[in-house]
């Protein structure tokens, strides 16, 4: 790896000119030491630094890119939508067909409301949720993220985590005060809290593939009874799909899980690169957004014909379900390259899958199904893991508690090199 200095000529001006010199708090490398890498271009499985370095990439831009860096069909749709027009502030035929090709693929999928992110789709799924039910509290779990709207940031995951923040200031009590939270993978709680106060609750909201604090897989059982306890008390389920939709399933985890939810969000993927997120669901709940009800959602930029376009190339990519099982290859031979290594080192490490996603826990125990499970200190061995990575050439998540991300234009022998670059950062991270 040649040295960065011109990364952390830039990171310096960047501080000068953004908070933390970044847009997003965990890209800081605050978790992991060091300077952030400042990418200059990026294509296929590989993103290229401003200091002449490249990198295999798992962060694959948190997971948008399932089809990788710049793929050629991709960036030709965007380039020929570009050519007519970047935004047009009314409707147009890339957002149908959208809209049209999500309620297609999607269980229980009537209509779809685009926004420009999924920290704004799950606000207003929310919203939604309270005005059909007309009630406030909403159920979350400790460890989901659901963006950074302030009644989601209560025992939150993702960089809140990592800053050793579960919560944010400027989050009103009385806000908070309306989301109750409890612990992954345990029904009793839920039953007790439904059975006292479930006339009150508006949704139980839950990632069915928690994967913002850790790789956390839930055992279907446990979805379908939060999908069970909410019918019985007039509740509605929000699935947060803003990470496995189209990852893990065309129809996401509630296709993988065989749960349905009655409100989704989804972004990342639906985009293919470019910001955009969506809520969905059935139509009697979606009718009562605005202008056919009283619930308001708007956006300047919802439905933008550069999102819609890469959205459309992304989904139709995976139509056929050959990219889905060339990720499982992919995913599997890593599986088995880790647990090898893991094996033949003594490492204290666990690698957790679901298709493409993938998560290494640093611990010897079972991997875990509840962000409390997470042994404390994982971070210290998981950042010497990383830099001893990123040295080698291979570029991971600058935190512990956040997933990597396989793409369709990562190759077997790719995932070979990963394996081996593993084993020499797992020495470095436990010497």
């Amino acid at each position: 790896m040649r040295d960065p200095a011109t990364s952390q000529e830039l990171f310096a001006r960047a501080r000068d000119a953004m908070p933390g010199g970044v847009s997003s708090p965990v890209r800081a490398f605050g978790a992991v030491g060091g300077s952030p890498l400042f990418v200059q271009r990026a294509e296929g499985a590989r993103i290229y630094d401003v200091d002449g370095n490249d990198f295999l990439d798992y962060v694959m831009s948190w997971g948008p890119l399932i089809l990788g860096h710049a793929h050629a069909a991709t960036v030709a749709a965007i380039a020929e939508q570009a050519s007519r027009g970047t935004s047009f502030g009314a409707p147009h035929l890339a957002e149908l067909e959208l809209a049209e090709t999500v309620r297609g693929v999607y269980p229980g999928v009537e209509r779809v409301r685009f926004t420009s992110s999924g920290t704004e789709a799950v606000q207003s799924a929310v919203r939604l949720a309270r005005a059909a039910t007309g009630r406030s509290h909403i159920v979350k779990f400790e460890g989901c993220y659901h963006g950074h709207g302030d009644g989601m940031l209560v025992a939150a995951g993702s960089g809140a985590i990592t800053l050793g923040q579960p919560s944010s200031a400027g989050v009103p009590a009385d806000i908070a005060g309306l989301t109750l939270v409890l612990g992954l993978d345990d029904v009793t709680p839920l039953r007790a809290l439904m059975r006292g106060r479930g006339g009150e609750v508006a949704a139980i909201v839950v990632e069915p593939m928690p994967a913002n604090n850790g790789l956390l897989l839930q055992r279907p059982e446990f979805l379908q009874a939060i999908r069970e306890l909410a019918t019985d008390h007039g509740a509605l389920v929000l699935f947060d799909e803003v990470i496995s939709g189209f990852r893990v399933a065309r129809g996401g985890a509630a296709e993988l899980y065989g749960v349905e939810p009655d409100l989704v969000t989804f972004g990342k993927i639906l985009g293919g690169g470019v910001p955009c997120g969506a809520f969905a669901g059935r139509s009697e709940l979606m009718e009562q957004l605005a202008p056919n009800g009283p619930t308001y959602h708007a956006g300047t930029l919802s439905g933008n014909p550069l999102a819609m376009v890469a959205g459309l190339e992304t989904i139709r990519a995976l139509a056929d379900g050959r990219v889905y099982g060339e990720l499982e290859e992919l995913g599997a031979r890593m599986e088995e390259g880790v647990a090898r290594i893991v094996r033949d080192g003594g490492f204290p490490v666990r690698l957790v899958r679901e298709g493409s996603v993938f998560w290494l826990s640093f611990s010897a125990d079972q991997p875990p199904r509840r962000a409390d499970q997470i042994p404390e200190g994982a971070a210290e061995p998981y950042a010497k893991f990383f830099r001893g990575c990123l040295s080698r050439g291979v570029c991971l998540a600058p935190s512990a508690f956040e997933v990597g991300f396989l793409s369709a234009a990562h190759r077997p022998a790719d995932i070979d090199e990963t394996v081996d670059v593993f084993a020499a950062a797992l020495r470095d991270a436990f010497a």
